[in-house]
């Protein structure tokens, strides 16, 4: 049975590159799997920075363009079956599942399964709906500090459900998630992470926005303004995006704020993968200056 390889690591630090360099360069080859909330939906293609058309031409991809970025009913859950579906599908054909992390959620389900929380209170979740994200997350911030600073302001399902299970727990989330931590994530898995240095990340970060603006992410967004449902409209760059078209801000402004944005995402994300580096299957590379080759002969030798 071939073991999952997981890529972990920011977002602009390469992952797509590096999972299809070894989807073609590990013996047997591997498939890619994508570990994204935004990417199942059809459409989001340059603000979610899918695997383009070429890339997916030099590898096999799965669950992107799964989804209508209408429908608000895609979940963790409805990803975790059909990543399980997926990486049993690859095994069977003898190749490597390559699972591309990009939602920490969804690598976080993968690893440890489904975390057991108290049911949906419909009523509850709708008056949560109704306030500003910034009020949201400075009230979960007051019932859980540590789940604060791993959510994304712009993640409003995630923060309305933090809110709602600490208020219905009388718990922090981050207490209850660290016990579905327990015991070690699943032994098929082995992961790999790229880890930048801040000011790296922060340069790659800002030429991503700026490429994506260059490849017509103003178009694309205008083009599904009427299409997106409450969690695609809440995606990083169509937010802020949408705003603009609102008349709420410039395009300037727009632009700098998704860049702020998602450099601060990219710090959540830091923080949230420290815990996987104690890990004795995991392996994580200083890049820097080093280029995707490098990575992949160091994630061949871990693999191996």
């Amino acid at each position: 049975m071939r073991p999952i390889i997981l890529i972990l690591g920011p977002t602009a630090g390469g992952k797509t590159s590096l999972s299809i360099e070894l989807a073609n360069r590990i013996e047997g080859g591997g498939e890619c799997i994508i570990a994204d909330s935004m990417q199942v939906y059809t459409g989001m293609d340059i603000g979610t920075a899918k695997p383009t058309a070429e890339e997916q031409s030099q590898a096999v991809h799965h669950l992107i363009d799964i989804a209508n970025p209408k429908d608000d009913g895609f979940t963790v859950e409805t990803w975790l079956t059909k990543a399980n579906d997926s990486i049993e599908d690859v095994r069977s054909r003898g190749k490597w599942p390559i699972v591309v992390g990009g939602t920490n959620l969804y690598v976080q389900s993968l690893l440890f399964g489904l975390f057991d929380g108290p049911e949906r209170d419909q009523e509850k979740r709708d008056e949560l709906h109704a306030v500003p994200n910034p009020e949201l997350l400075e009230r979960l911030r007051k019932l859980d500090p540590e789940a604060a600073d791993r959510i994304h302001v712009n993640d409003k399902r995630r923060l309305v459900r933090a809110v709602e299970v600490c208020e219905a727990t009388g718990m922090p989330l981050s207490s209850l998630q660290a016990q579905w931590g327990k015991p070690m994530p699943r032994e098929d898995a082995r992961m790999i992470g790229l880890s930048w240095p801040v000011k790296t990340i922060n340069r790659r970060i800002n030429s991503r926005v700026r490429t994506m603006f260059d490849q017509g992410l103003l178009n694309e967004v205008e083009g599904l303004k009427d299409s997106l449902g409450k969690q695609a409209s809440e995606a990083l760059g169509y937010k802020q995006l949408l705003a603009y078209f609102e008349g709420k801000s410039t395009l300037e402004e727009a632009q700098e704020r998704i860049k702020i944005l998602t450099r601060r995402y990219a710090k959540q994300q830091r923080t949230w993968l420290k815990r996987f580096k104690i890990l004795p299957s995991a392996n994580f590379i200083d890049m820097d200056e080093k280029g995707i080759q490098y990575a992949v002969e160091q994630a061949l030798m871990h693999i191996s």
